[in-house]
């Protein structure tokens, strides 16, 4: 891991726009080098997200009848097509510099599942990858054993991933299915995936830590999955000016950079 150091963050449970500000903010501020790599910890109110390429057929409720559920419908930047994100699921945003070595998105995706599988592994749940989908993996019917997607008798998704990079600097990130409401993802074919279903850790054992437990208790996981070095997770949950506390003084003199490779499922 070398020289390479995040600092990651707690944030509670948070509405997404402003979230989805921030993170494009601070997207900016590292770009140009104002900041250093950051990893935010969220817990969304309920929304629905359209990615660049989502067909707006897979949202299975109208913008009012999702308002009526208490659920927002947001479009956002990210590749890839619909997810969800409610109380109960984890969701990571790493903002982070792949300059001048890692400059690889396929490799940056993978170290994201990676996260999720040791999340899950310490969490008493075996998962993986399945090619052709992006996106972390179990088997609903053996949830603690992992052989592959071809010897798996039910796959079921566990936690989804949507990146975009502008100047190589990551936004967006991994969603992770702690003990969310499963029959909200009924308001939408997750991902765009109608041949498999969504699960989570309670699903899949019972029982399951809150967001918060894990999100302040993962930096080592992070460490490992990212390779970089992560310092025990701050904390931030009551702070209100989230900007101002995570940049200080740090101000972008340029607009928001380019927009380069989106990536999801």
């Amino acid at each position: 891991m070398g020289a390479r150091h995040a600092k990651a963050v707690f944030l509670g449970r948070r509405r997404y726009e402003p979230i989805h500000e921030l993170q494009r903010h601070l997207v900016a501020l590292r770009a140009d080098g104002h900041i250093e790599d950051i990893i935010l910890l969220v817990e969304h109110e309920p929304v629905v997200t359209l990615g660049r390429a989502a067909d707006e057929g897979n949202v299975l409720r109208g913008k009012e009848a999702l308002a009526e559920l208490g659920v927002d419908l947001v479009q956002t930047g990210r590749g890839g097509d619909v997810t969800y994100h409610g109380p109960g699921q984890l969701v990571c945003y790493p903002i982070l510099d792949l300059r001048p070595d890692r400059c690889d998105v396929r490799r940056y995706v993978r170290s994201l599942a990676e996260v999720m599988i040791l999340l899950a592994r310490d969490l008493g749940v075996e998962a993986g990858v399945v090619d052709g989908l992006i996106g972390v993996w179990a088997d609903r019917d053996k949830p603690t054993e992992w052989a592959g997607a071809p010897w798996a008798s039910e796959l079921a998704k566990l936690g989804a991933i949507g990146v975009r990079l502008t100047r190589w600097v990551t936004m967006h990130g991994f969603a992770f299915n702690l003990n969310v409401d499963l029959r909200a993802f009924q308001l939408i074919v997750p991902c765009g995936i109608r041949d498999h279903g969504v699960t989570s850790i309670e699903e899949l054992t019972g029982n399951a830590p809150s967001v918060r437990d894990v999100a302040l208790g993962c930096h080592e996981i992070l460490s490992r999955g990212l390779d970089v070095s992560v310092s025990r997770v701050e904390d931030m949950s009551d702070v209100s000016d989230l900007e101002r506390a995570l940049t200080g003084e740090a101000r972008s003199s340029s607009g928001p950079a380019e927009q380069k490779k989106p990536a999801s499922g």
